[in-house]
């Protein structure tokens, strides 16, 4: 995401000054965390690293069996992007860690792009469980030339390649995925009602990286809200979920190689991964939250502030779309305070302004506005 919109300065500051009118946040009771039980038998692919793993491992806090699906095995270990050195980011290592959380982890390698590979793990599941109570969907191929500027170039530069990238794991496989789990999930339903969580971000919404991108993302979105109006009825939920900047081991990984900034265009990271899996645990738990709201898309921080539930560090990451991310970032960013005052008036005006914003969120229509044009033909991201 690139910074210098001048719509979003225009509609923030706005919404600064009329005290963002129409909006306002409700809050959802707190409930006391209860463990799922080795009874609750979870599929989470793309869970060898990243947001994946994050859920598989918070999965697993809260007691449940998690089958951990990725590529990278000890067998067969990939490296698709600059990843860590001397971190092991395996289906093994996460299934380890799962159990060590006290769950228990299944490894299970395999290619998400491989039909027959899915085939064959619901397969698997029902033989060795016979049911299953939460498929997570969060495979995603790294698209080609990540931390080029031809990632955000015009789609007719890209070509098919960036399509295939964005479209085959992390929206086909998905689709693939669910339909071979479906009749599992529907035979579990006599006995609890499972969920189907599709790991999606904001681009589903708002213009971001470039036109496959955003396609796939809200295609995957589709998905979700399509799905439950015919697995609603028979007793399975669905959503789409939206994290926010995470640091991921990639990301990381970039940030330490000095390319973070460029790569982001400049924003720090919001969440680290366990941070999705501990809302989607909470949200599992809330059987008529998520019944009510089968098929919709849900912001990870917004859930999380509504339930309670804090980072590893104790902080609330503010959503996205909410003035506490978007002013600092886009209308009062740090640079232009302290280009404005001196340093330790603006050090206090820093400080003000982060305890004087309110945690609003911007509706979705206002937030999906798209950015404006640059001259070289690409578009900055929202």
């Amino acid at each position: 995401a690139r910074r210098g919109s001048i719509m979003w300065r225009a509609v923030v500051a706005a919404l600064c000054v009329h005290g963002a009118a129409g909006m306002r946040v409700v809050p959802v009771p707190r409930m006391a965390s209860a463990q799922l039980g080795r009874e609750c038998v979870s599929i989470v692919t793309g869970a060898s690293r990243g947001i994946g793993k994050g859920i598989a491992v918070e999965l697993g806090r809260a007691g449940a069996t998690v089958y951990v699906v990725g590529r990278s095995s000890r067998e067969r270990p990939t490296r698709d992007r600059a990843l860590p050195e001397g971190e092991e980011l395996t289906v093994e290592a996460t299934a380890e860690a799962v159990s060590a959380a006290g769950g228990c982890g299944i490894a299970a390698a395999l290619d998400a792009s491989d039909d027959s590979a899915l085939e064959a793990l619901v397969a698997r599941v029902a033989r060795e469980k016979g049911r299953l109570d939460v498929l997570v969907c969060s495979a995603f191929t790294t698209p080609p030339k990540l931390n080029e500027d031809s990632f955000r170039g015009p789609f007719w530069q890209q070509g098919a390649a960036m399509w295939d990238a964005v479209h085959g794991v992390g929206l086909r496989s998905s689709y693939v995925l669910c339909c071979e789990a479906a009749p599992l999930l529907m035979e579990t339903a006599a006995h609890s009602r499972p969920l189907v969580a599709l790991v999606s971000s904001f681009g589903g919404k708002a213009y971001t990286f470039n036109v496959a991108y955003g396609v796939g993302k809200a295609a995957t979105d589709r998905l979700a809200r399509d799905m439950a109006v015919q697995l609603g009825p028979r007793g399975v939920d669905t959503v789409a979920v939206y994290p926010g900047i995470v640091s991921t081991e990639g990301n990381l990984e970039l940030a330490r190689r000095g390319e973070w900034e460029a790569a982001s265009g400049g924003f720090a990271f919001t969440e680290t991964p366990a941070f999705s899996g501990r809302v989607l645990v909470e949200y599992l738990r809330r059987r008529d939250l998520r019944r009510a709201n089968s098929g919709s898309v849900q912001v990870v921080a917004e859930l999380a502030a509504d339930f309670g539930i804090t980072d590893l560090d104790g902080s609330q990451p503010p959503s996205i779309r909410s003035l506490k991310f978007l002013v600092p970032n886009y209308v009062l960013p740090d640079a232009k305070l302290k280009a404005a005052f001196p340093p330790q008036i603006a050090t206090s005006a820093i400080a003000l302004r982060d305890r004087l914003l309110p945690d609003y969120c911007l509706d979705w229509s206002l937030f999906a506005e798209p950015p404006p044009t640059v001259a070289d033909g690409a578009d900055a991201a929202a």
